[in-house]
């Protein structure tokens, strides 16, 4: 199993950011993410940075770890501008990247460029004209598209990504119509668990059984799609479940072997943000990287 982190981008480069990604590699993580929001939650009050320039320069100061969104959704992207970005990325990362993706919810990006929020229905739509539209601006040379909520005319994207044929998809999903999405065009699936399991009193064992389902309902979503399911890395970004895996290093392995067993091939973990919902010991986490990357 990999173990990545997500780094939130709410410190200037200048002021910790720059070492936070250079220490994520040290600590030998697989990918390091970021989220790809304009604002978050508790967090929209403070310093917040775009996920692309964040990334642009992670790139630039580190040489081993991937890259990537988690997750990157059509609230305030376009397939045309967003391929772009994601072309000019891969390249000065040298191959490095992923694109997590994910159909957006309804918080504060929902409604920044002046539009009403879209309904669930509204927000599976556009995705799924959104990710079939971006799947071919990443691997055509010139692409021209007219759809109901996106259109390209004779977009060139010369000379294309670096990875062939193009940048991995990380299909963020839970839903029957983003499965279908994740089993066609998904080099990996990601979830957060089950937001029934997912509150106050839920327990550690009915989010793995959650888990179960939504991981059977991507094995039926590929069969559908005449896909091998194994051919689908399956991701769980944590800090959403009831679980309390960064107490300790024992509690982190045994969560991860629990994971495991329900097929699960990634594992992240958000960077400790003191007083915030992804409070940690920096020291606990940074001696479970190590010691998972030893183990």
């Amino acid at each position: 199993m990999r173990l990545s982190t997500v780094i939130l981008p709410i410190h200037r480069w200048s002021e910790g950011g720059r070492d936070t990604w250079r220490r994520a590699e040290d600590l030998g993580f697989h990918t390091a993410y970021t989220y790809d929001h304009l604002s978050w939650r508790t967090f929209r009050d403070g310093p917040w940075f775009g996920a692309v320039p964040t990334l642009t320069a992670a790139a630039a100061a580190t040489e081993r770890v991937r890259l990537g969104t988690l997750v990157t959704s059509p609230n305030f992207r376009h397939p045309v501008t967003l391929a772009k970005e994601l072309i000019s990325l891969d390249d000065i990362s040298g191959g490095r990247v992923t694109l997590g993706i994910g159909a957006g919810g309804s918080g504060f990006d929902a409604t920044a460029l002046g539009q009403h929020p879209w309904t669930a229905r509204e927000r599976a739509d556009h995705f799924g004209e959104f990710v079939p539209l971006l799947d071919q601006l990443l691997t055509q040379d010139v692409t021209s598209y007219e759809g109901t909520y996106y259109s390209a005319h004779e977009v060139r994207n010369i000379p294309g990504c670096v990875q062939r044929p193009r940048l991995p998809f990380a299909v963020a999903a839970t839903g029957p119509r983003g499965m279908r999405l994740a089993a066609r065009y998904g080099q990996a699936w990601v979830t957060t668990g089950d937001s029934a399991t997912n509150v106050e009193g839920g327990t550690p064992e009915a989010s793995r059984a959650a888990l179960a389902r939504q991981a059977e309902r991507l094995d039926a979503a590929c069969a559908q799609e005449g896909r091998d399911a194994s051919e689908v890395d399956r991701v769980l970004l944590t800090g959403f479940t009831p679980d309390r895996h960064l107490e300790s290093v024992d509690a982190f392995a045994d969560f991860a072997g629990r994971h495991a067993e329900l097929g699960f091939d990634e594992i992240v973990l958000h960077w400790p943000i003191p007083d915030s919902q992804f409070a940690a010991d920096p020291a606990v986490f940074e001696k479970i990287a190590t010691e998972f990357h030893q183990g």
